[in-house]
């Protein structure tokens, strides 16, 4: 093999597109949740512990903070599936590193969790207990809190439904269609928050509009199929209204 042909493989690793990468990491996190029962158990945590927050009424910054704390156990834990495959693939025999290796990745995994329980416990402590109208009231005063909440449930559960549906796409088909889902919570929550306007039902019937846009735009390129679309406009829809009304 020549110098050329060695240098191929490289070459178009470095020129492969900004889309064509965000595709790849999709589907390591798809494979991921699909896969991995610790993965899908941090999933179903992180969405108990969102919709709690939702429910107490956290603030913005305690809000953040939960977020980054639910990424962090999702990132240490995808590194440790990956790190489990490195060694895999490096040798098959038992060996005292291999484990070790293993071990230590297994441990960070444990010790991020550990954290993220403290996290939760010192954000949440206080506000868990008997629920009050005067509590849910106040979730009403944090308009952008409910919409990240919504926007963060419709995302995960487009990934639950890519994983179980062994849809492996980010850009391209997949079961339901997050750009459907994401385009039409926005429009929900758009009609909600809008609702005491004085044009609330024009920015309604525009944010749907555009939302209809979009899926449109999905199935005329051949991105995904009517079905996928009709059923991820559902599940957006479904969710921000679901969470809009807890209020």
């Amino acid at each position: 093999m020549n110098r050329k042909d060695k240098r191929g493989p490289e070459a178009g690793k470095g020129q492969q597109g900004v889309a064509r990468s965000f595709e790849l990491a999709y589907r390591g996190i798809v494979y991921a949740l699909r896969t991995q029962r610790n993965m899908r158990i941090h999933v179903l945590v992180a969405v108990l512990v969102l919709v709690a927050s939702l429910l107490v009424g956290v603030s913005a910054l305690e809000l953040t903070v939960l977020l980054l704390t639910i990424m962090l156990v999702f990132v240490t834990e995808m590194l440790n599936t990956a790190l489990e495959f490195t060694v895999d693939l490096v040798t098959e025999e038992y060996h005292p590193l291999a484990k070790l290796a293993k071990d230590v990745s297994a441990g960070a995994v444990l010790v991020s969790s550990v954290g993220a329980v403290l996290v939760g416990y010192l954000i949440l402590a206080d506000n868990l207990g008997p629920l009050s109208l005067e509590t849910l009231e106040s979730i009403r005063r944090w308009p952008g809190h409910l919409t990240l909440v919504a926007l963060a449930l419709v995302t995960i559960f487009v990934l639950v439904g890519k994983a179980l549906t062994h849809s492996t796409h980010a850009f391209y088909g997949g079961m339901p269609s997050g750009h459907a889902a994401v385009s039409f919570a926005a429009w929900v929550a758009a009609s909600f928050l809008a609702a005491d306007a004085r044009y609330g039902g024009l920015i309604s019937l525009v944010t749907l509009l555009m939302a209809l846009l979009v899926c449109q735009s999905r199935v005329e390129s051949g991105i995904h199929g009517v079905y996928q679309v009709v059923m991820g406009a559902l599940l957006g829809s479904l969710v921000t209204v679901a969470v809009f009304q807890l209020t």
